[in-house]
């Protein structure tokens, strides 16, 4: 996989903040030396975030992200605001853009405010330093810059960098499970929804860091997994599945070697999998008429037998013997109020990255509303979650009375 290849959910996000006119769009185009974002002396030029993939050493694939001012107004200001309050969502690194001639406003103090309140990276940038006559001082996480002479924006990159690579600690998806020369077989239905000749990511993700742990893929289609174990020779380190064919690879498999899925791998990845596993087990205490919401983190062709709109449902309804409504998003839409929601079932998040989901389960837990992902639910539903997620023992205790 090529650098621009890698997929936006596994780039560090930059996002770029700040009031109408601070010089957002001139400053992301001094940083990748593109003219990506129309710049312009009228305020509000951006009306919806501009993204641009990048390399940023020695950080390596990043996102930056140009959001409208945080103080557009009007009725069409307020939608540009709220895009600019979902970009934060997702970002791994703020950088606060202000005017240096105008100085801090109680806008950028508020949007510092909630930079620290979230936990986000930050730093704070004084752009057009060029215009003034005299600087005053500034604080150590602060940076003059110009966007037309260029002046400091290399070393803005460095501190970009910094923070980025403190915040980019994030757990392998296998490769920590398995030793070198080990063998994993992935069991791999021909999906229809993946794009042709391709595999879904979420299959190709974990395939690379198999290899990147020096072990050995084994890739079959779910009717080909009984037939390769007994004919491997060696016993794999643990077998891979696709969720839709859970069951049977279950039953192919030999209770001896330890079973999961990819979206329960995908759970523990992205930081969320403790939480859907506590989410799935409540899904006894469904209600006829109870809103269950099924969120996908990305928008693609639906098929005649879609999971997350068709199939998923069905299961649910046969599983619980209730009949609840089901409500759908999909892409970077999720509902601020989750309350009438007795669960929420989210995909494996492939197309999100860690700090996004990782919001939008905060967001659940603070709310009081369960949530769980594809495979998890899946799994429990045909009562083998405790065998998928026995690869990791301090989830042990979620199945004791």
């Amino acid at each position: 996989m090529s650098l621009n290849d890698t997929p936006s959910s596994e780039r560090v996000h930059i996002g770029i903040f700040g009031m109408r006119n601070a010089g957002k769009s001139s400053l992301m185009n001094a940083i990748t030396g593109q003219p990506l974002a129309i710049v312009s002396e009228t305020a509000g030029t951006t009306t919806d975030p501009v993204r641009k993939s990048m390399e940023l050493l020695p950080v390596g694939p990043v996102l930056l992200i140009d959001t409208p001012g945080i103080d557009d107004v009007g009725e069409l200001g307020e939608k540009r605001v709220e895009k600019a309050r979902q970009v934060l969502r997702q970002t791994d690194v703020a950088v606060l853009v202000m005017d240096a001639s105008r100085g801090k406003s109680d806008s950028d103090a508020a949007l510092l405010r909630l930079f620290e309140s979230t936990d986000v990276p930050h730093v704070t940038v004084y752009n057009k330093c060029d215009l003034l006559e005299s600087r005053p001082a500034i604080d150590k996480d602060e940076i003059f810059v110009s966007s037309v002479t260029g002046e400091n924006i290399e070393a803005l990159k460095e501190r970009i960098a910094g923070l980025a690579r403190a915040e980019d600690e994030r757990l392998r998806i296998v490769g920590d499970l398995l030793h070198p020369s080990d063998f994993v077989v992935l069991v791999v239905p021909i999906d229809k929804a993946a794009p042709k000749g391709r595999l879904i990511l979420p299959q190709q993700q974990t395939i690379r860091d198999i290899l990147e742990a020096d072990a050995t893929a084994v890739v079959v289609k779910e009717f080909e997994l009984r037939e390769t174990l007994g004919a491997l020779g060696k016993r794999p380190r643990i077998v891979i599945t696709d969720s839709q064919v859970f069951a049977k690879a279950s039953a192919d498999t030999p209770t001896d070697i330890p079973l999961t899925s990819f979206s329960i791998l995908m759970a523990r990845y992205k930081g969320v999998l403790d939480t859907s596993v506590r989410g799935a087990l409540t899904l006894e205490k469904i209600s006829d008429g109870d809103k269950i919401l099924i969120s996908e983190g990305c928008t693609h062709h639906r098929q005649c037998d879609d999971i997350g709109t068709v199939k998923l449902p069905r299961w649910i309804r046969q599983y619980t013997g209730k009949k609840p409504d089901f409500e759908f998003t999909s892409g970077g839409a999720f509902p601020d109020d989750l309350s009438p929601y007795r669960l929420i079932v989210h995909c494996g998040a492939c197309m999100l990255n860690e700090r996004e989901m990782k919001y939008r389960q905060m967001e659940a837990v603070s709310q009081g509303v369960p949530i769980t992902n594809f495979g998890v639910l899946i799994a429990h539903m045909q009562g083998i979650l405790k065998r998928s997620v026995s690869v990791f023992p301090h989830l042990t205790a979620e199945f004791e009375d």
